[in-house]
């Protein structure tokens, strides 16, 4: 028979398996600087983007039909460089999730050889998820990318690079701090929205804002974009920074991926990779 001393308290039982999956979380949010991004890191993007983008409108500089043309064109556009990015990096998780990277290592592939066979998938995705993209807004919102004319093409080549090079950038970040660090997949492309200019110019940006936006090649190209919308000339000044900006972060994202791979050649991968 359970007596009254001896019966569990209701109040207790239901809090301490709560306090208890708080301090699993706690553990798991003291080390890890990608977790503790993730809870200020949305609220502070969104605050950004749009509060510039609010600015841009109040000016009272930009046209209606202006407006249309480069917000959604800037959409359409911003889609593609994400998706470059994700598809470097989907590629490496999918393997890693599937627990078959290290078989794919062992192979006679190479890391490279995975690396640009992402970039041709990715090509094939980007033509296929842009594609009913476009579609859909000419026959939604009467509004059509190609109106932009064969400068098109150099502004989509050079946000396609900058994507391959940030997902190639994640994709070393992944294999050197394991799992916790893939939260990075979804998220490293967005840290550099704010200072693109994708939505607004880069004048409208704070100063030091303005400064980071320099070094970032999708600002040079939206920059490029809008004024090509706006009835200006062809920018190729723009386009060339951009394309040398893309050149050094292939550059670097290679360098810093090829480090990874030979630290793990010596040491192995992080154990906590695809755990």
């Amino acid at each position: 028979m359970v007596t009254d001393r001896t019966r569990p308290s209701i109040s207790l039982f239901t809090i301490r398996p709560m306090l208890g999956v708080m301090l699993r979380q706690f553990y798991l949010y003291r080390r890890s600087l990608p977790r503790w991004m993730e809870i200020f890191y949305w609220p502070l993007l969104d605050l950004l983007v749009w509060g510039f983008l609010t600015l841009y409108l109040r000016q009272g500089s930009i046209i209606a039909s202006h407006a249309v043309y480069s917000l959604l064109g800037a959409l359409l556009l911003w889609d593609m460089l994400y998706r470059s990015q994700q598809s470097i990096s989907m590629v490496f998780l999918e393997e890693i999730w599937s627990r078959n990277l290290y078989h794919l290592l062992v192979s006679p592939l190479t890391p490279y050889h995975v690396i640009f066979g992402a970039i041709l998938t990715g090509i094939l995705k980007v033509s296929l998820s842009s594609g009913l993209a476009i579609f859909l807004a000419y026959h939604f919102f009467s509004f059509s990318l190609f109106s932009i004319g064969l400068s098109l093409i150099p502004f989509i080549l050079a946000l396609l690079c900058m994507g391959w090079a940030l997902g190639i950038l994640t994709t070393a970040l992944i294999l050197r701090f394991g799992q916790e660090a893939e939260v990075l997949a979804w998220g490293v492309i967005f840290l550099f929205q704010p200072v693109s200019a994708v939505f607004n110019p880069v004048s409208v940006l704070p100063p030091v804002f303005r400064n980071i936006a320099m070094f970032v090649p999708a600002s040079h190209v939206f920059e490029g974009m809008r004024q090509v919308v706006n009835g200006g000339r062809f920018p190729g000044g723009q386009l060339m920074v951009a394309f040398f900006l893309d050149g050094c972060y292939l550059f670097l994202a290679l360098i810093v991926f090829g480090w990874v791979m030979a630290r793990a050649k010596r040491e192995g991968f992080s154990l906590k990779l695809g755990a």
